[in-house]
């Protein structure tokens, strides 16, 4: 067993020298590279600080030549002389020249250098690849080695394990052996000490029943005593029975008597009762007094009330109605500040374009701003309350009914599959009618002297508050949950007749004509229009309410008072629109167009210049032709006149 051990400690021994050696020879091309890299770095860090050195000493020696350039133009403009001048440009267009082939020889040093860092890069990938090489060279022979070494182990483990399973199952046997023998033994032991212990417990029962006999006979005689104690026990009894009763005689005379006192007192208290009922029926009186008085002002409130409503709504209408101008006057506004904002801006992209293209010699863009793209103001619908989807519902559909003798057309709201002001307007309605149980009776009272329209909103509003439905949203999932529902438990063929035998003739002929347009028109069934609300059954309503609100799970909230929130635009994007609009040429193209304005200035001083020294050109060249051709006239004259004279005159002209 020791010496299994030992060699299973050499073999590890071995096979952790041997991962040693093969890590060590493969991090060794690792810790090569990294020795390299870390050279390389530091010479090409050198380098870079020497490129730097040597570049701004280049840009200290070319921006002093410049300035000296400048200088010079500024003293050759203070010249006059036309040979000083010329002279002066030959040793600008020198030094510029010099200057150039500076910049020159500086450019083409570093395209050497750029050339020689290519050539050490693909250097660099060579001696990377054979690295690599010689890496996967040595992983391989360093696999093989372990997978060699890794057999031998496993093989000489395998030989050590059958010597063991050997040695093991012949000691085992032995100890087998060994102990069958030893629990036969303990068996014929245990056989002998069973019949012993047999006869033992024979001799205890025999004394154990003598035993019983003898408790059983003074036992007996102890229960006879005992019975004749309990007899005189009981004589004792039936003596204290008759003293009880003689006790029990004595009190009920005393009970009588107080009953005869509580008879008395019975009376005393009815009449105490009569005179009660006397202060009762006067409160009463006063009650009656006071319930006729609060009507009174009840009713007077009512009329305040609803006089207020009317005033409320008047007001709500007028609001409306300056809102829609001044978002009219608003948007107009808006869009003539913006025209006028975008021509000037279309204006200065035409500068733009045109200082790039023909002073600059550049290609030009136009920019793409999102705000270029905008018309109208910036605006973000804020979400309506239900009170307000409410009151739209209401208003159009009064509007609607009494424009339907001139036009068919309706309006929709934003719901799913577009359904119309009039069924949304029937859903509610019915909603009200059959959901009377959650308003209160308070609030039904106050209810009765108002419109009809009214009574409907604020029942609505209560209605809706004890739902939990405070949201547009949540009044879309109402409407489109009782069509839905309607959908997948639509009634039979029979209640279909006997609904439709109860609704009125105009109704009946728009749901035939529906059905004929949905039938005519073969469309699929998830374009079809949503059923008619009037085929939803009022038994139905409490059945889709409860649905809908196991679904909403929403706490309920105390009832709100009906509120009116007016549509504020958002205002926030306004400034950001009108700056971008502002800044839409950036500062350095306007330091560029400042800059290019100045070098317009001195060009066109210089072209002023020009154009007076071209035209004293002019005039001198005018000048020079009538000298011409007066002295081409005197020429022609004078050779006239000699050629008419006579010979003895041409003779003495020379005299004279």
């Amino acid at each position: 067993m020791d010496c299994q051990i030992d060699a299973t400690l050499k073999g590890l021994k071995k096979l952790a020298k041997l991962l040693l050696c093969g890590t060590e020879l493969v991090t060794n091309i690792q810790v090569a590279a990294d020795i390299r890299e870390i050279h390389r770095r530091v010479e090409e860090g050198e380098i870079r600080r020497q490129r730097l050195e040597k570049l701004e000493n280049e840009v200290k020696t070319s921006q002093d030549k410049f300035d000296e350039i400048t200088m010079k133009w500024e003293e050759g403009k203070r010249k006059r002389i036309p040979q000083d001048l010329w002279d002066m440009l030959n040793t600008q267009q020198v030094h510029c020249a010099g200057l150039i082939e500076d910049k020159n020889k500086l450019i083409s040093e570093l395209q050497q250098e750029l050339k020689t860092k290519d050539d050490q890069y693909v250097k660099d990938l060579k001696k990377q690849s054979d690295d690599i090489c010689l890496l996967l060279e040595r992983m391989e022979e360093q696999v093989k080695n372990v997978m060699k070494t890794f057999r031998q182990e496993l093989s000489s483990i395998e030989k050590a394990f059958e010597v063991e399973r050997r040695e093991l199952l012949t000691s085992n046997k032995k100890k087998w052996e060994r102990a069958l023998q030893a629990h036969n033994a303990k068996e014929l032991e245990y056989l002998l000490s069973r019949i012993k212990k047999v006869e033992d417990y024979e001799k205890q029962l025999n004394k154990q029943r003598v035993w019983d006999c003898e408790e059983y006979n003074t036992i007996k005689i102890k229960l006879e005593q005992d019975v004749q104690i309990l007899e005189q026990q009981l004589q004792q009894m039936k003596a204290t029975y008759q003293l009880n009763q003689e006790k029990l005689e004595y009190n009920f005379q005393v009970l009588k008597k107080r009953d005869e006192e509580s008879v008395v007192i019975k009376s005393q208290q009815k009449r105490k009762i009569s005179r009660l009922h006397d202060i009762l029926n006067n409160l009463r009186s006063k009650y009656t007094k006071q319930i006729r008085q609060f009507q009174e002002e009840n009713q007077s409130l009512t009329s305040d009330y609803i006089r207020l409503v009317t005033q409320f709504k008047e007001l709500q209408k007028a609001m409306r109605h300056f809102a829609l101008l001044d978002d009219k006057r608003f948007r107009e506004i808006w869009l003539m500040n913006e025209e006028e904002a975008k021509d000037l801006i279309s204006k200065a992209f035409d500068v733009d374009r045109i200082i790039h293209t023909q002073h600059l010699g550049l290609p030009w863009t136009a920019p793409d701003f999102w705000f270029l793209r905008n018309v109208g103001p910036i605006s973000q619908q804020q979400q309506r309350s239900a009170t307000q989807i409410l009151e739209e519902v209401l208003i159009q559909t009064e509007e609607e009914g009494t424009e339907e003798a001139t036009s068919e057309a309706e309006s929709y709201l934003d719901l799913p599959k577009q359904v119309s002001m009039k069924t949304t307007r029937k859903i509610l309605m019915l909603l009200c009618d059959e959901s009377g149980f959650l308003i209160e009776s308070k609030l039904l009272s106050l209810l009765r002297p108002l419109e009809k329209s009214e009574c409907y909103l604020l029942k609505l509003d209560a209605i809706f508050s004890a739902l939990g439905i405070e949201s547009e949203d949540d009044l879309y999932k109402l409407v489109n949950f009782f069509l839905k529902y309607r959908v997948h438990h639509s009634p039979s063929s029979q209640e279909q007749t006997s609904l439709m035998s109860a609704l009125d003739p105009g109704e009946q002929t728009d749901l035939e004509r529906q059905k004929e347009e949905s039938l005519v028109g073969g469309e699929p069934e998830e374009k079809e229009v949503p059923p008619s609300p009037t085929l939803i059954h009022p038994n139905d309503v409490l059945k889709i309410l409860e649905a809908f609100v196991m679904g909403l799970r929403k706490p309920r909230d105390p009832p709100a008072p009906v509120k009116v929130v007016k549509y504020v635009r958002d205002t926030s994007k306004d400034s950001a629109y009108w700056e971008a609009m502002a800044t839409v040429i950036p500062y350095a193209t306007q330091n560029l167009w400042d800059a290019l304005y100045t070098a317009l200035e001195k060009y066109h001083f210089v072209l002023t210049q020009r154009a007076k020294l071209l035209i004293e050109n002019n005039s001198l060249e005018k000048q020079n032709t009538e000298l011409q051709m007066l002295l081409q006239q005197y020429l022609d004259s004078k050779i006239n006149s000699e050629l008419h004279v006579p010979p003895t005159q041409v003779l003495r002209a020379p005299t004279k």
